[in-house]
């Protein structure tokens, strides 16, 4: 069955590569950008998550295209890394609001027709991070450790509607973002990776893609890393 799927931030990197993933199984794929020219082949939206009215405005042009979000994949996210003593307030908020506040504004638009259909698979991207910490990166960190927290108590408000709401923690993935760091840099991380390697994009949207099938219907609440091993015991 062809479902109407929504990815926050589905334009570039790991967002693409779950939109992909979704349209390769036949669904109608909706993603939302800020900026720039979005991938052909899916609905594209233009929405800044950190503003309400851009995010109902949003859903609506969804569900008109393609029918109320059965499946939503809040992957969008920002980072402005900087150490404590230097960070900003201005730093640690516009993170958590797009990061954690986006999440919320989005599941939240989105749960009221998965309640009104009985059935809805919502799955969150968090991060290693959000596991581990790292320095440099407090805000970032606290706003993908906020979605954990986030996502199973939605999960036992929903739960028993068949809703399932799920977060997917990636390590190191080989992105653009990633892409820009020195060779001494990369070196460095992957040594502290058990599989010794970044993961591909596609590597994170085939977990993204389980957790929104019927295979697994009786999942909710979990994290389930996908970081080669970095993060384990956490």
């Amino acid at each position: 069955m062809s479902r109407s799927v929504l990815v926050t931030g589905g334009n570039r990197g790991i967002g693409l590569a779950i939109a992909r993933a979704f349209a390769d199984a036949g669904d109608k794929v909706a993603i939302t950008y800020r900026s720039g020219e979005p991938p052909a082949g899916f609905l594209a939206v233009k929405c800044d998550i950190t503003d309400s009215e851009q995010v109902e405005q949003a859903f609506k042009e969804i569900e008109s295209e393609q029918g109320a979000v059965e499946v939503l994949v809040a992957n969008a996210g920002v980072t402005r890394d900087q150490l404590l003593l230097r960070m900003t307030d201005e730093d640690f908020t516009s993170v958590l609001d797009t990061n954690l506040t986006g999440t919320f504004r989005v599941v939240k638009a989105a749960t009221k027709k998965m309640l009104r259909a009985r059935k809805g698979r919502i799955v969150l991207i968090s991060s290693v991070v959000g596991l581990l910490g790292s320095a440099g990166q407090a805000n970032y960190a606290a706003s993908k450790a906020g979605l954990v927290g986030f996502a199973r108590s939605v999960a036992r408000e929903l739960g028993s509607r068949n809703i399932t709401v799920n977060v997917v923690a990636p390590g190191f993935v080989d992105t653009d973002m990633t892409r820009v760091l020195t060779d001494e840099q990369r070196k460095g991380i992957v040594a502290q990776v058990p599989l010794g390697r970044y993961a591909q994009p596609e590597e994170i949207a085939s977990s993204v893609r389980f957790l929104a099938s019927d295979e697994a219907a009786y999942i909710t609440g979990a994290v389930i890393p996908v970081d080669g091993g970095l993060g384990m015991g956490h």
